[in-house]
C-alpha cells in the first residue's frame, strides 16, 4: 500500500546537474528517516545521503560538497541536488525510507531506482 517512486535521472555532461526526486504515497503514519543510494554496475549499493525527520544530513565523503540532500515533509518527498557531476557518479540511484506505523513497526521501503549516467 505504500509506493515509493524517483525521477530526475538523465545524462549529462561531467560538470552539469541534476536533481532527483523520490515521493512516497499511501498508507504512510510517519517518515523518520530518508536516503539516497546508488550502485554502479558491478559494484555494490551504497550510501549516498541521508536525511532525519529532525532535519539532520549527512554525507558520502565521495560527493560532500556536490550534492545536497533536501525533503518537503508535505509531500512526503525528498530531493538530490547534484552538481559538479562526476563519470564516477553513474549508477542507478535508489530512495529508501524508513516509516514508523500507529501500531509499532517500522518498515523499509524502496525505490526501483533512477539512472543517472555521466560522460566524460
Amino acid at each position: 500500500q505504500v509506493q515509493v517512486v524517483e525521477s530526475g535521472g538523465g545524462h549529462v555532461q561531467a560538470g552539469g546537474s541534476l536533481r532527483l526526486s523520490c515521493a512516497a504515497s499511501g498508507n504512510i503514519f510517519s517518515i523518520n528517516y530518508m536516503g539516497w543510494y546508488r550502485q554502479a554496475p558491478g559494484k555494490q549499493r551504497e550510501l549516498v545521503a541521508d536525511i532525519f525527520s529532525g532535519g539532520s544530513t549527512s554525507y558520502a565523503e565521495a560527493v560532500k560538497g556536490r550534492f545536497t540532500i533536501s525533503r518537503d515533509n508535505a509531500k512526503n518527498t525528498v530531493y538530490l541536488q547534484m552538481n559538479s557531476l562526476k563519470p564516477d557518479d553513474t549508477a542507478v540511484y535508489y530512495c529508501k525510507i524508513q516509516r514508523d506505523t500507529h501500531w509499532g513497526p517500522k518498515y523499509i521501503d524502496w525505490g526501483q531506482g533512477t539512472q543517472v549516467t555521466v560522460s566524460s
